[in-house]
């Protein structure tokens, strides 16, 4: 799944560039709508990844343009978690997960004399099979 931080910031990204088309005129908007908490060093910085957006960044910016793509990709979101297609699916991505780790760990157990890779190699198998319990049990209910 893609990183939400990062799609937040691409979306307000394109809306400053598209909009207010300088970092000055979007922390402008931010304090004009609050009274304070942005720069245009502090946008960039959000805009790099340095530091993550506020609820009350998105909400000034989006309402002052007009414009929600942040607000519409939660509501994606959202939709998207009540899907129950989209759940076996997050599942299966578990499933794959999980078994690679173990996979991994069972590979270092048999290379080590650690008893430590021993455990992690057990504790990794556990959570393969909660992964598939928890699938089994969505797909049964």
């Amino acid at each position: 799944m893609a990183d939400l931080r990062l799609s937040v910031s691409a979306a307000l990204s394109a809306l400053i560039a598209g909009v207010f088309g300088c970092y000055d005129a979007a922390a402008e908007t931010i304090n004009a709508r609050w009274g304070r908490g942005a720069s245009k060093g502090t946008i960039s910085k959000k805009i790099a990844g340095l530091l993550d957006w506020t609820v009350a960044d998105v909400i000034a910016l989006e309402d002052a343009s007009g414009r929600y793509p942040v607000t519409k990709m939660l509501a994606r979101r959202l939709e998207r978690a009540n899907d129950p297609d989209s759940c076996i699916i997050q599942h299966a991505s578990s499933i794959a997960r999980e078994a690679g780790e173990a996979v991994g760990a069972l590979l270092s157990a048999a290379q080590s004399a650690d008893a430590g890779d021993r455990a992690q190699a057990i504790k990794e198998l556990h959570d393969v099979e909660s992964a598939v319990r928890m699938a089994r049990a969505r797909l049964e209910a």
